[in-house]
């Protein structure tokens, strides 16, 4: 285990060096006259040595506490050497060495954790599954258990589009999230959720099983993602439905989009201001169609994702909520907390927390397997 723990970490520090080498590079690209002129260029490289930062200082840390831990060792091994430098080596070393060692592992972590860490901002679909009405007030839990969480977080919360049920439930709602790290918070989230409890319209106290499904949308930047409104983009304007008055009977203000590519659709009817919907339409668009060529381009992303927690495929199962016995169940690392309650407050920790580690146990296996190389590379 220590030989395969070692021949990682030396798979880690070469790819650090190259990407220190790269963050290094950029500098001297971004000193020249061509990029300086070019505002485009300049932010996409400031933007692409940012996120190198993360490795890159790291790297020169572990490169000098490696050094300092030869030379204490040397000094050690070395029974011409004055007693005193023995000792104060003695007594530097262990410390250094934990350093270096939070240093790897905060660097693993790091690469592990890259795409997902420099996704900002999310879009969180929640549509009721089977089981009519409670479903659908089992959907407006879900979102209120997230509102919590993000509150929580600090991160920023905004619905984009909303359908209500007759009894205040949700048969559908999509909400955007963002703040630094959101991804790797809400990125567990997306699969099919159930519910086990006595609904609201249960008049024997009969349990009941209903569902939900939630997805989770990367909300690409502008320039990760290119799309063509007026080419790309089929645009249908209509009257929106529904109670509204006037403005509802005589403006033409809901928005069809449809990507003439993917086939993907979003309607947006929600505002009164036609402007308003067409601008909701195409951030909740751009995200469906980023989300489709990201998941068709990185095939070894998704060929991981099946030694990992899961695809987040609304298919599959992920999580049980029993409410007569106050506990959540997650499938995916058969997980059991009987702190229910809390949980749809948001309380959310204990429970990413340990997704969190399960996942970092997988990754770390494949790369023992497959190295560095593809890691923290876009």
């Amino acid at each position: 285990m220590s030989e395969e723990f070692g021949e990682l970490e030396s798979k880690l520090m070469d790819r650090l060096g190259e990407l220190a080498l790269r963050y290094d590079a950029l500098s001297d690209q971004m000193s020249t006259p061509e990029v300086a002129g070019n505002a485009t260029k300049m932010t996409a490289l400031l933007k692409e040595q940012g996120r190198l930062r993360r490795f890159a200082e790291p790297y020169q840390k572990l490169k000098q506490i490696t050094q300092q831990i030869a030379e204490d060792k040397a000094i050690l091994e070395d029974r011409s050497a004055d007693r005193d430098f023995q000792d104060m080596a003695r007594e530097e070393l262990p410390g250094l060495q934990k350093q270096r060692s939070d240093l790897l592992e905060a660097a693993t972590d790091a690469m592990l954790t890259d795409e997902e860490a420099a996704i900002s901002s999310v879009l969180v679909e929640i549509r009721a599954g089977t089981g009519g009405e409670e479903a659908a007030l089992f959907a407006r839990d879900l979102f209120e258990m997230y509102q919590r969480y993000a509150g929580r977080k600090g991160y920023s919360f905004e619905v984009m589009d909303m359908s209500s049920s007759e009894r205040g439930g949700f048969r559908e709602v999509v909400v955007n999230i963002k703040g630094e790290g959101v991804f790797q918070d809400f990125g567990y989230e997306g699969g099919g959720h159930r519910v086990q409890r006595v609904p609201e319209t249960e008049a024997q106290g009969r349990i009941h099983t209903s569902a939900a499904t939630v997805a989770v949308l990367p909300e690409p930047d502008e320039i990760d993602i290119k799309i063509d409104w007026d080419k790309d983009v089929l645009e249908h304007v209509s009257r929106a439905g529904g109670p509204g008055g006037q403005n509802v009977n005589k403006v033409s203000s809901a928005i069809r989009l449809e990507h003439i590519e993917t086939g993907i659709t979003v309607s947006m009817r929600d505002e009164k201001s036609q402007h308003k919907n067409r601008a909701k339409a195409r951030r909740i668009m751009a995200s469906r169609v980023f989300d489709h060529f990201r998941s068709k381009q990185q095939s070894q992303i998704d060929a991981a994702r099946k030694t990992m927690i899961g695809s987040g495929d609304r298919s599959q199962r992920i999580r049980t909520y029993n409410f007569p016995q106050n506990r959540l169940t997650d499938h995916r690392i058969n997980v059991d907390l009987y702190k229910l309650e809390m949980v749809m407050q948001g309380d959310l920790d204990e429970l990413l927390g340990a997704l969190k580690m399960h996942d970092r146990q997988k990754r770390l296996q494949n790369l023992a397997k497959e190295g560095f190389g593809a890691v923290a590379k876009r």
